[in-house]
């Protein structure tokens, strides 16, 4: 079945619903959930992220956001949840989600057009990769790297970035920047910032 998606203008005024694939075509704005999972380890603080399905309308087989998705019409931010439920494969409640603000995002794929608001959290969730039951239609694989080494990877200091994957061929990867989405604004950087900025106990995280 054919997702209905809630449209709006500029201002988040909705202006009426519209199917998903008709949205992308027409570049309507729409809002969307995000949540980034990450947790500490022996002193460590480690980020997940999923890899994107090879079917993927928008950039398969890249590195993503642990879970996020489209509220379907009607559907209010709280609704969220379900995305981690359905990719992910574990059950949270909304109140132990930390909220990082919304994120505008504009983005072309060949003759796509994207136009998001994205409702952005944190997750504080340690659980091994293998007890993830992942959603293969939208998730292919998992992985999980150390912050500090990633905004190593991030800022040249390095060339790979040593992670623990699940829907890979080995459980251990070295990751490129070629595996990542790489934005405009940075996005990739700021969340492992916010990210570092959590465990070390500061609470006004804004994307």
């Amino acid at each position: 079945m054919t997702e209905i998606l809630d449209i709006y203008d500029e201002n988040l005024v909705k202006l009426g619903t519209k199917e998903r694939p008709a949205v992308h075509r027409d570049g309507d704005w729409h809002r969307v959930f995000q949540c980034w999972i990450a947790y500490e380890h022996e002193g460590e603080v480690y980020l997940v992220m999923q890899r994107r399905s090879p079917q993927k309308d928008f950039y398969p087989n890249f590195l993503d956001t642990t879970a996020a998705g489209h509220y379907a019409t009607g559907e209010s931010i709280e609704d969220g949840i379900r995305e981690i439920r359905e990719e992910l494969g574990i059950d949270v409640n909304f109140e132990q989600l930390v909220p990082i603000g919304q994120r505008v995002s504009v983005c072309r794929f060949g003759a796509l057009v994207d136009h998001e608001i994205a409702d952005v959290f944190l997750l504080i969730h340690n659980k091994p990769l293998r007890d993830y039951h992942i959603q293969v239609e939208e998730v292919s694989g998992l992985v999980t790297f150390k912050v500090t080494d990633a905004l190593d990877l991030f800022a040249g200091k390095r060339q790979t970035l040593p992670a623990q994957a699940i829907g890979y061929a080995t459980d251990r990867v070295e990751l490129r920047l070629t595996d990542f989405i790489l934005t405009i604004d940075h996005l990739m950087e700021k969340i492992l910032v916010l990210v570092q900025r959590y465990f070390r106990g500061e609470r006004a995280l804004y994307i």
